[in-house]
C-alpha cells in the first residue's frame, strides 16, 4: 500500500509514520508538512507545502494513493471557537476534498480524540469542532473514512516529536493499560490499526481505544 500522512513533525504523526515505515505492507510513505521533517528512507517522500488549505499546486502528486492518515492538529488552549474551527475543521476538510478528488477508492482516517462530541451540541467548544469535522468527513465519499479516538497515546521509544513532559509520566502507562485498558494504547499501536483498517476495514466508522487496541492485533 501507498500511504500519505500529515502531522509528522508532532508526536501522534511521528509515530503513525515509524509504524508504516516499519511494516512490510506498506511500500510508500509520502508525508506533507509546512516544514520540513528531515528525514532519509528508501520508502519515504517529503512534500513541504506552506499552505495546507490548498492543495492545488501539488494535487497532481497526491493521486495513487490507498489512504491518508490525518495526524495534523492544533490544541484549542487560547483559541476562540472561529479559530479553532479554521485550524481544525477548515482545513481538515479542505485537504481531505482534494484528495477525494484524485483518490476516490481512498481510505480516510483522521485523528479526533475521546470525548468528541458526535451532536456537535455540547458544552465542550474542541469536542464540538472535531464531532463536526468528523461528521463532515464521513460524508465526503471516501471508499472508507475512519475516525479515530485515542485517549493516552505511549511514545515510542527513539523517536525525536515526543512531547517533553511525557518523560514524567510514561511510568503510568502499565497502570493504565491494567486498570483502565480501554483509555490507553501506543503510538505504534495507533499505526498498526490505521494500517489494518484500511487492509480490512471495520464494523463501524469511530473507532474508541478499545478499537485501536483490537484492530493492532489483527492479521
Amino acid at each position: 500500500m501507498k500511504v500519505i500522512i500529515t502531522g509528522v513533525t508532532g508526536m501522534v504523526g511521528e509515530g503513525v509514520m515509524n509504524a508504516c515505515l516499519n511494516h512490510p505492507d506498506i511500500t510508500k510513505v509520502l508525508i506533507i508538512g509546512r516544514r520540513p521533517y528531515g528525514m532519509q528512507h528508501p520508502k519515504l517522500v517529503e512534500l513541504v507545502h506552506a499552505n495546507l488549505y490548498d492543495l492545488t499546486p501539488i494535487a497532481a502528486q497526491l493521486s495513487g494513493y490507498d489512504a491518508c492518515y490525518f495526524c495534523l492538529g492544533t490544541t484549542s488552549v487560547g483559541k476562540d471557537e472561529a479559530e479553532f474551527t479554521k485550524t481544525t475543521h477548515d482545513l481538515t476538510i479542505s485537504f481531505a476534498k482534494t484528495l477525494v478528488n484524485v483518490n476516490p477508492n481512498m481510505t480516510f482516517t483522521y485523528i479526533s480524540g475521546v470525548g468528541t462530541d458526535s451532536t456537535e451540541k455540547g458544552k465542550t467548544m474542541w469536542a464540538r469542532v472535531k464531532g463536526k469535522t468528523e461528521n463532515d468527513l464521513l460524508k465526503m465519499g471516501f471508499k472508507q473514512a475512519f475516525m479515530f479516538r485515542p485517549g493516552y497515546l505511549h511514545p515510542t521509544i527513539g523517536l525525536k516529536n515526543t512531547l517533553s513532559y511525557y518523560k514524567y509520566i510514561t511510568w503510568i502507562f502499565p497502570i493504565v493499560k491494567t486498570l483502565a485498558p480501554n483509555y490507553a494504547s501506543t503510538l505504534n499501536d495507533l499505526g498498526l490499526a490505521m494500517i489494518n483498517v484500511t487492509k480490512g476495514g471495520y464494523s463501524k466508522p469511530i473507532i474508541e481505544v478499545k478499537d485501536i487496541n483490537a484492530l493492532a492485533k489483527t492479521v
